[in-house]
């Protein structure tokens, strides 16, 4: 059986980061996941597109590289395989990203993109069962 994978580019302008950044979030020990549905006439070469980004609150600039390489490396894993096509990433790294077991880095992101298409999922308005009990 062939796994769908999706081809990956990286968020390199402003805009798209700051775009993401208001759209749904989800925090877990090891990094911050936010995720935005693109406009159906937004331009990409590729069908999911990532972006990472590690503040001064982690350390210096090598525990930053250090935690950035890790959420690359974790992206480029899983992305692919689980990252939904028409979708932008942004992956922000915290204090625990760099010391985090690997393992649980990668576990990290599956359940943080699990969440979040969950919720994209959800509908707007509340379900039928819920409207029939109002009723009565």
């Amino acid at each position: 059986m062939t796994e769908a994978r999706h081809a990956l580019s990286s968020l390199r302008v402003r805009r798209l980061f700051l775009a993401a950044a208001k759209a749904q979030k989800q925090v877990r020990r090891g990094m911050v996941v936010q995720a935005r549905a693109r406009a159906q006439d937004e331009p990409s070469a590729t069908p999911v597109r990532f972006g990472l980004t590690a503040s001064k609150k982690i350390g210096n600039a090598v525990a930053r590289n250090r935690a950035r390489r890790r959420l690359r490396a974790a992206a480029q894993e899983i992305l692919p395989l689980e990252g939904r096509a028409g979708f932008d990433y942004v992956m922000i790294g915290r204090v625990h990203t760099a010391p985090r077991p690997w393992q649980m880095l990668k576990n990290d992101l599956r359940s943080a993109l699990k969440a979040l298409h969950n919720e994209s999922r959800a509908p707007d308005a509340p379900n039928e069962s819920h409207k029939d009990m109002q009723d009565e």
